[in-house]
């Protein structure tokens, strides 16, 4: 998911794919490049398409990338054995003009999602 949300900051399509392969500070690093450029503009793009930064159309594009992460079996077992505890971020930003996702975006999509595995275990 770290390729991705610093993938995002590129316009590049073929860029954007590398990147994608990348995890964790890995990605985190390089996507720091392309910071002042994304933040000038309140721009990220995926595959051709530029997104405002705070367009409901870019929350619907975090929204398909995070339920396509939330099926993966893996992340689904992780995630639920959090229970009922409170998602937190620290290393976030709070303001949605500096970072790609706020500590809120994040953790309330996580949130959300625990909640929906939660109730497809129950039955």
């Amino acid at each position: 998911m770290e390729g991705l949300m610093q993938a995002l900051k590129i316009e590049d399509h073929a860029l954007q794919k590398q990147v994608c392969l990348l995890t964790g500070k890995t990605a985190k690093k390089f996507g720091q490049d392309y910071n002042s450029t994304w933040k000038s503009v309140q721009t990220l793009w995926w595959k051709g398409r530029a997104y405002a930064r705070e367009s409901g159309a870019y929350q619907e594009l975090v929204d398909r990338a995070f339920d396509a992460l939330a099926t993966n079996a893996r992340f689904q077992e992780v995630l639920v054995s959090t229970g009922t505890e409170t998602l937190t971020h620290s290393i976030g930003s709070h303001d949605p003009k500096e970072t790609v996702l706020t500590e809120e975006e994040f953790c309330s999509r996580l949130t959300k999602l625990r909640s929906s595995l939660a109730q497809e275990a129950k039955g």
